[in-house]
C-alpha cells in the first residue's frame, strides 16, 4: 500500500478507507486501465516474478558476504581494510561484464581507535568497578586516564538548567533512554541520537572535560555502541564515549548513592592525516535512454569494532547482485551502481558523488540506497515531488505479492542525501528494524546475524524496482 503523504487530512482518509481499498483497490485498478496498460501490466509482473526467481536460487550475495566479513572484516574510513574492500568490489563488478567499472577518487578522514578503552566507577571507599565503554567515532583521546566526578542528565533542559560551576570539570553522562513505545525502532533513534552526535559540543561549552552517552539500543547487554561524534572548531574538544546500556544502568545508579562518586576513563584514539579513498563504480548502458541515470549503492565502510556485516556488508553485496540481474535484462535506462566510501563518520563519498553529478550534463532519474541491515525488506521510503511520488505508488501492486508494497515518505539514506535537488527521486530500501539496533555499531555486527532468506529478499525488492524505474522513468 502506498502511504506516501505529508498531509494530515489525506493520512487520516488513508486509514479510514484501507480495508475499503484491501478488498476493492484490485478491481477498481484494473477497470481503469486500458488494454495495452493492462498487457503492460503483466508484462512486468513476468519479469518481477523472474527477478524474485533469480534472487532467490543464488546463493552468490551469502557467499560475497561471508568472504568480506570473514577475510577483509571491518572497514573504517581510511584503513587498509577499506582499501582491500575497494579493489575487492570493483573485481566483482568487473566480474559481471558491465559496460564499464571505475574508481571514483575521494579524500576521507583517517581516525583510529587505538588500544582499546577502559572505564571504570570509584567508589568514595576506593572501589573499582568496570564499565563496558567505546571511543565514539572521531573522538580525540584521553592523554592518560582521565578522572572527574560525573552530571548524569536524560534532557537538554536538564543540562541547561545546571550551572556552570556545576558541570565545569565533570564528566557529563548523557542517559536519555531510546523510547520504547515506537513501533519502528528507527523513530525512537532519531528521537535519542542527537545526544550521541552533539553532546560533547554542549558539554564543552559548559566547561565539561568528557561526555559519556548511554548506547543507542533497546537492547540490555554489556555491548556498547560507537557512532561519530561533531566537533565545532571554536569549540575545546574532549572525550567522548558510548557506556553499554547496562554499564549507563549500574552508573545511574550508583550515582543516586553516591553522587561524588568518580569515574576513571582511558582513550587512546587518534586523528590522522586525511587520506585518500575511493567510490567504486559500475555501470550498465541504457539502450533508449543512456543519459537517464538510475543509481543504486550502499556504503563500502564500516564501523571497526566487529565485521561490518549488516552495516552494510549487506547492502554492497545487494547492490553488486541487483547488478547481476539487470544485466539480463537490457535496460532502457543506465543503472550505475555506486559504493560509496566513508559513510559513517563523514559522507565524503555521496558528497563527492553528488558534486560531479550536478556537474554532469546526465540527467539523475533517481538513486536507490540499501542501508538498512539486510532484514526482511518491507516496501521503499521515498523523497520526491507528489507527482514522482505518485507514480511509483502506481507499482504498488505490483509489489503486493513480494509482501514489499508499503511506500512512505522520509528516505534515509545517508550517501544519496546530496543527491536531493539533482535526483528526482531519493529512494531506501525499508526493511524490518525491530532486530537492527541490538547490533547497530557495536562487536555483534557479524556475519552469522544475516538470514541469507531476508538478504535475498532484499535484492529482489531492489532490483525489481530498478527494472521497473528503467523501464518506465519517471
Amino acid at each position: 500500500m502506498c502511504l506516501y503523504t505529508k498531509n494530515p487530512f489525506r493520512i487520516l482518509l488513508l486509514a479510514a478507507f484501507t480495508l475499503v481499498d484491501i478488498i476493492t483497490n484490485t478491481a477498481l485498478a484494473q477497470r481503469k486501465l486500458t488494454l495495452a496498460q493492462q498487457n503492460a501490466r503483466v508484462e512486468d509482473s513476468t519479469v518481477i516474478q523472474k527477478i524474485y526467481e533469480s534472487a532467490l536460487t543464488t546463493h552468490q550475495s551469502y557467499d560475497n558476504l561471508r568472504y568480506l566479513t570473514h577475510k577483509i572484516g571491518g572497514r573504517l574510513s581510511g584503513s587498509n581494510q577499506e582499501a582491500q574492500a575497494v579493489v575487492w568490489i570493483k573485481s566483482l563488478l568487473e566480474q559481471l561484464g558491465l559496460d564499464s567499472v571505475y574508481l571514483q577518487a575521494v579524500t576521507v578522514p583517517h581516525w583510529v581507535r587505538g588500544v582499546k578503552e577502559k572505564a571504570r566507577l570509584i567508589t568514595t571507599e576506593g572501589k573499582a568497578i568496570r564499565l563496558d565503554v567505546c571511543a565514539l567515532g572521531g573522538s580525540v583521546a584521553t592523554h592518560g586516564k582521565l578522572r572527574a566526578r560525573v552530571v548524569e542528565i536524560k534532557s537538554w533542559a536538564e543540562l541547561a538548567a545546571l550551572s556552570e560551576q556545576q558541570i565545569k570539570g565533570k564528566i557529563v553522562f548523557f542517559n536519555r533512554p531510546m523510547n520504547p513505545s515506537h513501533v519502528e525502532v528507527f523513530d525512537s533513534y532519531l528521537e535519542a541520537v542527537d545526544q550521541r552526535s552533539k553532546g560533547a559540543i554542549a558539554a564543552a561549552k559548559r566547561g565539561a572535560v568528557g561526555t559519556l552517552v548511554r548506547s543507542l539500543t533497546l537492547a540490555k547487554d554489556d555491548l556498547p555502541h560507537t557512532g561519530a561524534v561533531s566537533y565545532e572548531e571554536k569549540i575545546k574538544k574532549i572525550p567522548a564515549a558510548a557506556l553499554s546500556t547496562n554499564s549507563a544502568d549500574k552508573l545511574s545508579q550508583a550515582l543516586q548513592t553516591t553522587p561524588n562518586l568518580l569515574v576513571e576513563l582511558e582513550m587512546n584514539c587518534q586523528q590522522l592525516p586525511d587520506i585518500q579513498s575511493f567510490n567504486v563504480i559500475g555501470q550498465i548502458n541504457g539502450r533508449s535512454y543512456p543519459t537517464e541515470i538510475l543509481t543504486v549503492g550502499a556504503h563500502i565502510d564500516s564501523w571497526d569494532l566487529a565485521e561490518g556485516a549488516s552495516d552494510d556488508g549487506t547492502g554492497i553485496v545487494q547492490t553488486i547482485e541487483v547488478m547481476r540481474i539487470m544485466k539480463g535484462l537490457h535496460s532502457e535506462r543506465t543503472v550505475r551502481a555506486v559504493l560509496y566510501v566513508n559513510e559513517e563518520n563523514g559522507a565524503s563519498g555521496g558528497v563527492k558523488y553528488a558534486e560531479l553529478a550536478k556537474l554532469s550534463p546526465e540527467k539523475q532519474l533517481a538513486a536507490i540506497e540499501s542501508d538498512a541491515g539486510g532484514f526482511t525488506p518491507k516496501g521503499f521510503r521515498i523523497d520526491a515531488s507528489d507527482e514522482v511520488a505518485e507514480r511509483i505508488c502506481m507499482w504498488d501492486m505490483l509489489f503486493k505479492p513480494y509482501q514489499v508494497e508499503r511506500i512512505r515518505p522520509n528516505q534515509r539514506g545517508i550517501d544519496i542525501a546530496p543527491l536531493k535537488g539533482i535526483a528526482k527521486a531519493l529512494i531506501s530500501l525499508d526493511c524490518d528494524d525491530q532486530r537492527f539496533f541490538d547490533i547497530h555499531h557495536t562487536a555483534a555486527d557479524t556475519f552469522d546475524k544475516i538470514n541469507r532468506r531476508e538478504l535475498q529478499l532484499g535484492t529482489a525488492a531492489m532490483a525489481s524496482l530498478c527494472y521497473l524505474l528503467s523501464k518506465h522513468g519517471l
